[in-house]
């Protein structure tokens, strides 16, 4: 897809998340295209060793604290003031923002200032829904920060319509992405990875907090490892999440003495372990839409995921993957099993059916065409 010409002019836009890691990995094809053509970008964000990247590219950076698993008010509306404060100074013209505290409390700070918000909502967060008395206070916070943003971006439909009925945004300011896409020239399929081995590699790859499926993941590889030797079991992702469901190092340890995976811990570039992999797995509760799953099938990669909101977008059943139970590691651990009976030229078909799915429907372009047409839309005006 083309993306949108527009005059290059001198504007000042703000990209806010909870991490600078966030914005590096899910971002950096937006803040390209938006500095390429004349604008000056500021991310607001924690800092954390992907600043200097940033920086790499042509942002400027502004530290802000944000406490991501924590629900004290006063830490809250300390969050609050320090947006309040870099409003002031920057005088932006308009903020993007993602993740849940930057959507409510950078859109808050907006409305005070008139500025801008364009929001994308990538995830609900643990504590909507989980739902209680929590979610609650977090639906009203949503419904205040949102009221009066210029555009809403889901990342799938079920999200978009939960917001929707409980009238915490408006149709006109609502619109669907497919996740944050995937770059497809970056991430292409390469021969070679899978062959002349002698053990199957199913490979999870996540920020490791237990709503990924941690728990259904182990649990369904010690079902098959009781019958079959020759499959590994592989997790790639960061341990210390800022989370309160975040999986610990004690856990990682006792699953890696126990035999039942190998971890591979955290890495700048997944494509080598997406690579020597057969299949890639993500049994999680409910997301936006993966990035991991969408680069895993940009690489020919078969699927096996959830059958819930986000997840389900990227796998059409028992064509480019499977879909299993959410929370079921006896129904996860048969669709492994399905995989694992396969030869190695349907599993590569399959996989290249999920490449041209990503080609068709989850081009990294349509999101940033997207955004340029909403951004210049507010610029002009």
């Amino acid at each position: 897809m083309e993306i949108m010409n527009y005059s290059k002019v001198s504007k000042k836009v703000l990209i806010s998340a909870n991490s600078a890691w966030n914005i590096i990995n899910f971002r950096k094809g937006i803040i390209l295209e938006f500095i390429n053509n004349g604008f000056e970008i500021v991310v607001v964000s924690p800092t954390d060793n992907c600043v200097s990247k940033l920086y790499d590219l042509g942002c400027q950076h502004i530290n802000i604290n944000i406490d991501n698993k924590g629900i004290s008010p006063i830490k809250d509306l300390y969050l609050l003031f320090q947006y309040l404060i870099i409003f002031i100074k920057e005088k932006p013209n308009a903020i993007l923002t993602y993740t849940v505290k930057p959507n409510i409390y950078g859109s808050i700070a907006a409305k005070l200032f008139r500025v801008a918000v364009v929001n994308n909502v990538s995830g609900l967060g643990t504590a909507f829904i989980r739902g209680g008395w929590l979610g609650r206070i977090v639906s009203f916070l949503y419904k205040t920060g949102l009221k009066k943003s210029k555009r809403v971006f889901f990342q799938n439909n079920d999200d978009r319509d939960l917001f929707l009925k409980r009238k915490l945004v408006s149709e006109n300011q609502v619109d669907i992405l497919p996740g944050s896409g995937v770059n497809l020239k970056h991430y292409q399929p390469i021969d070679g990875g899978t062959k002349n081995r002698d053990k199957f590699i199913f490979l999870l790859v996540a920020r490791l907090i237990w709503d990924k499926g941690i728990q259904e993941y182990i649990d369904a590889a010690r079902l098959i490892k009781k019958d079959n030797l020759s499959v590994k079991f592989q997790i790639l992702g960061f341990l210390g999440v800022d989370n309160q469901t975040a999986v610990l190092q004690s856990n990682i340890d006792l699953w890696v003495q126990e035999g039942v995976i190998e971890y591979l811990k955290s890495t700048d570039d997944v494509r080598p372990f997406i690579q020597q992999s057969n299949c890639i797995v993500l049994p999680s509760y409910r997301e936006g839409t993966p990035k991991t799953l969408l680069e895993a099938a940009a690489m020919g990669k078969p699927i096996i995921t959830t059958n819930v909101e986000g997840c389900r977008e990227v796998v059409d059943d028992g064509i480019n993957g499977y879909l299993c139970n959410v929370r079921d590691a006896h129904d996860l651990a048969k669709k492994m099993e399905i995989m694992l009976e396969m030869d190695s030229k349907t599993i590569e078909e399959m996989g290249l059916k999920g490449r041209k799915k990503m080609e068709k429907e989850f081009d990294e372009r349509i999101v940033i065409s997207k955004y340029v047409s909403v951004v210049n839309k507010i610029i002009s005006q």
